[in-house]
């Protein structure tokens, strides 16, 4: 088989790709375990391999290639690569036959043009076993503040409609190789519950955007008292302070996926 379009070329951590789709809903995702074992990561499968597809200088097309995937019932998700172009990755599949099995598919029937299967090697969290969890933590935040900036883009046909928070907090940690769920909700159950002070890099912040207990918002922790988050259609992803009086009064909580 022909593997098309080129390696992705980073440093040893620089697996920030970024551009997301966020969406309010939660789709959940297919956990695969990696033969290795995973870093220290509490509760979080690992990611398999997948397909990343297009280099995009228009986030429009980005955006359409993705919308395409869905309607062939592929879950997809675009990011800004550090190459500065838009590119679109899905599927974590549990082996690379499988995924290029996929890729050819989707080539075959001209959905795709080119395309690039993801190693498990390739990601963050693979270096993580040499250079410790600081340094994804450190590549997290950097892949998340790639998306600052993008429009708030998931289940929708054009860029003003926009990512939603959960999918935008997903993308960043399946692109580091960390399999979160697609709901604000499970990634809620899942993570490990810490205090606000205790806060690092790469945590995860939760809101009641409704004012009752319910868990309806979340975004990444940057640190220094702010956060990454999409906050809602019509607007971009941006970074925003926790003592900020509107989401001081509805913060319900942090939740850590890596020890």
């Amino acid at each position: 088989m022909n593997v098309k379009g080129a390696a992705l070329s980073k440093p040893w951590f620089r697996v920030g790709f970024l551009s997301l789709a966020l969406a309010a809903g939660c789709a959940e995702r297919v956990a695969v375990v990696p033969k290795e074992p995973l870093p220290p990561a509490a509760e979080i499968a690992g990611m398999g391999f997948s397909i990343q597809v297009g280099a995009f200088t228009d986030l429009d097309k980005a955006i359409r290639l993705t919308r395409s995937l869905e309607g062939q019932g592929v879950a997809a998700y675009y990011f800004r690569h550090d190459s500065g172009f838009f590119k679109v990755r899905f599927g974590n599949f549990p082996s690379r036959e499988n995924a290029l099995k996929k890729a050819e598919s989707l080539l075959s029937s001209g959905i795709i043009e080119d395309y690039y299967i993801v190693g498990v090697e390739e990601y963050a969290v693979a270096k993580a076993r040499i250079y410790g969890t600081k340094g994804l933590r450190d590549e997290i935040v950097r892949t998340s503040e790639n998306f600052i900036g993008l429009p708030y883009q998931w289940g929708g046909d054009s860029p003003e409609q926009g990512f939603d928070c959960s999918g935008l907090t997903m993308a960043v940690y399946q692109l580091n190789g960390l399999n979160l769920p697609r709901s604000s909700t499970e990634q809620y159950k899942l993570g490990m519950p810490i205090e606000r002070e205790e806060l690092e890099k790469g945590d995860l912040v939760f809101f009641s955007s409704s004012g009752a207990k319910k868990v309806s918002h979340v975004g990444l922790y940057r640190g220094d008292d702010r956060f990454i988050h999409a906050p809602g259609k019509g607007k971009t992803i941006r970074l925003d302070s926790l003592s900020n009086g509107y989401y001081d009064s509805r913060y319900s909580g942090a939740r850590r996926y890596l020890k």
